[in-house]
C-alpha cells in the first residue's frame, strides 16, 4: 500500500490541495521513515521536527480555506502565462542540504569553522521556497563546506559504495523516501553524481537562472543551485518556484521565467546528439553498452538521434575546472584558514593550500581555456534538442573515501549549461544508473519537456532495497 512517504512533491501538493492528503499526517509518515532509517544512513544534520509539524498545522488550515485546483493549472496550458508561485508546494516538505541559510537555525556546512553560525536571513531559494507553502523539514548532510572530503552519509543501495557528493545527504534523503524533495548545489557535479548514484533525479539549472544569495560559496563563477527529487516533474515545479530575478546575486539573471510546467504534459520527440567521444573513452563496458541500449530505446520510440563530435576542449574541461575552483575556494576561506587551518577537513584544507599557491597566470589560462570550451559547448547544444551523455563513468564504486568521479558532469558546470540526470536502469551489481541530458543557455523549458518525454520512454521506477 503506498504510504504518503512515498508520494512526490507534485502529487503531494495535489493530494493536500484536493484535501486528500493532510500535511500533518504527510510529516508524520516523514518523520517516522527518518526515525527508522537515519540511523543507518545518516542523511540529515538535524531534522525540525516540533518545526515542521507546526508548519504543517498551519498549511493545514491554509488548504481548507483554497481552491481544490492548484494554482498555475490554468496558466499551465497556456506556454506564455508562468504558473503563479503561491501555493504551488503547499504542505509539501523540502529538505535543504547544510549550505543554505535558514533563519535563526545554524548551517554549518558541516563543518567545524561553521559549527556557531546561525543565519539572520534565508536564502533567496528558502525564501521562494517558503512563499510556495513548502514546510523546511530540516538540514541535510553535505561533504564539508560542500567539497571534497566525503560525508558519513550512506548508500541505501549498497553500504560498501560512495552515495556521491557534495549533496550526499539530500541525495539519500529523497531516494530513502525521507523526503519528497532537497535542495543541493553543483560547483563541478555535486547535484548530478549523487542522484545517478541513488537512482534518483537530479537538476543543475542554466549557470544564473537561480539565485544562489544567501548559500555558502564553494567557487563564485561555478556555483549553482541544484535540487534532487524522484521525478521530471518535480524538477520542473521547484524551478518555477525559485526562479526569480534577484538583484543581491548580480550573475541572476533578470528576465522573467517561462511557465517549466506546461511543456510536460504532452512533449514531443526529442532531437538528441548522443555524445560518445570522451565519455565512452572514460566508460566502463557496462555503462557504454547502456548508453547504447538507452539510445536505441529512445530512436525506437521516435527521437530523432545523431551522434554528434565532442569538442577537443572539452579534455582540458574538468583539469581547468578544478583549478578555478581551487583559486576562487581559498579567496573565500583565506580569512578563516589563516585562523583556524587545523579544523579543516585534509581534502579541503589542501585544496585550499593549492589555491592559495596558483598563480595569476595559471588562473587567467585556466579561464581563457574555459571560455573557448564555452563557446564551444553552447554551439554544441544548439545543433539538438538535448545532449546525452551517460552521468557517471560507472555506477557508484565500493569506495567510500571519496564522492566519486566528476568527469561527466563537471563540464556542463563549467560551461554553465542546464543539465539534468534520469535513473534509467540498475546495473549488474544491483546499483543504479543514470543518463544525462544536457541543453542550451536557459533552455530548461526544452529541456525539462525532452527529459519529460524521455522518463516516459525509459519507464523506469526502482527504489533502494531498505527492506519495505
Amino acid at each position: 500500500m503506498l504510504q504518503p512517504y512515498d508520494l512526490t512533491a507534485a502529487e503531494a501538493a495535489r493530494q493536500i490541495r484536493a484535501r486528500e492528503l493532510s500535511p500533518v499526517a504527510l510529516v508524520e509518515s516523514l518523520l517516522a521513515r527518518i526515525d527508522a532509517l537515519e540511523p543507518k544512513l545518516k542523511a540529515w544534520v538535524r531534522v525540525d521536527r516540533e518545526g515542521a509539524l507546526a508548519e504543517a498545522r498551519q498549511k493545514e488550515e491554509e488548504a481548507a480555506q483554497l481552491p481544490a485546483e492548484i494554482p498555475g493549472r490554468r496558466a499551465a496550458r497556456s506556454a506564455s502565462a508562468p504558473a503563479a508561485v503561491k501555493g504551488l508546494l503547499l504542505g509539501v516538505p523540502i529538505g535543504l542540504k547544510d549550505i543554505f541559510y535558514t533563519a535563526g537555525t545554524p548551517t554549518t556546512a558541516c563543518s567545524k569553522v561553521y559549527a556557531n553560525f546561525v543565519p539572520e536571513y534565508d536564502a533567496t531559494v528558502v525564501a521562494r521556497l517558503k512563499l510556495a507553502g513548502a514546510i523546511v523539514l530540516g538540514k541535510t548532510v553535505t561533504t564539508e563546506f560542500a567539497c571534497m572530503d566525503p560525508s558519513p552519509t550512506v548508500n541505501p543501495w549498497n553500504p560498501a559504495h560512495t552515495p556521491g557528493g557534495s549533496s550526499s545527504g539530500s541525495a539519500v534523503a529523497v531516494a530513502a523516501r525521507m523526503c519528497p524533495a532537497a535542495l543541493g548545489s553543483q560547483t563541478v557535479g555535486s547535484t548530478l553524481r549523487p542522484a545517478a548514484y541513488n537512482g534518483i533525479v537530479g537538476f543543475k539549472p542554466t549557470y544564473g537562472r537561480v539565485s544562489r544569495y544567501g548559500v555558502v560559496p564553494v567557487s563564485w563563477s561555478l556555483d549553482t543551485v541544484g535540487w534532487l527529487v524522484r521525478t521530471v516533474e518535480d524538477a520542473a515545479l521547484l524551478l518555477q518556484v525559485m526562479t526569480v530575478p534577484d538583484p543581491q546575486d548580480p550573475v541572476c539573471a533578470a528576465e522573467a521565467a517561462p511557465n517549466y510546467l506546461s511543456g510536460l504534459a504532452k512533449p514531443p520527440a526529442p532531437r538528441v546528439g548522443l555524445l560518445r567521444r570522451f565519455f565512452t573513452e572514460h566508460s566502463d563496458a557496462e555503462t557504454r553498452r547502456h548508453l547504447d541500449a538507452v539510445a536505441e530505446r529512445l530512436a525506437l520510440a521516435g527521437a530523432r538521434i545523431v551522434e554528434l563530435p565532442v569538442p577537443e576542449s572539452m579534455d582540458t574541461a574538468l583539469a581547468d575546472q578544478q583549478l578555478i575552483m581551487a583559486v576562487e575556494g581559498a579567496a573565500f576561506h583565506q580569512p578563516m584558514y589563516q585562523k583556524q587551518a587545523g579544523d579543516y577537513q585534509p581534502r579541503l584544507r589542501e585544496m585550499i593550500a593549492r589555491g592559495l599557491g596558483i598563480d595569476g597566470i595559471s588562473y587567467s589560462r585556466a579561464l581563457e581555456r574555459r571560455l573557448r570550451f564555452t563557446a564551444d559547448a553552447h554551439r554544441l547544444a544548439a545543433r539538438a534538442d538535448v545532449l546525452l551523455t551517460p552521468t557517471t563513468p560507472t555506477p557508484a564504486q565500493a569506495d567510500r573515501t571519496n564522492t566519486g568521479n566528476p568527469i561527466f558532469q563537471g563540464p556542463w558546470t563549467s560551461c554553465g549549461l542546464p543539465a539534468i540526470s534520469l535513473p534509467s536502469g540498475l546495473a549488474a551489481s544491483g546499483l543504479p544508473l543514470g543518463i544525462q541530458l544536457a541543453a542550451a543557455p536557459f533552455a530548461e523549458a526544452r529541456l525539462l519537456a525532452a527529459a519529460r518525454w524521455c522518463e516516459l520512454i525509459l519507464d523506469v521506477h526502482q527504489r533502494p532495497p531498505l527492506g519495505d
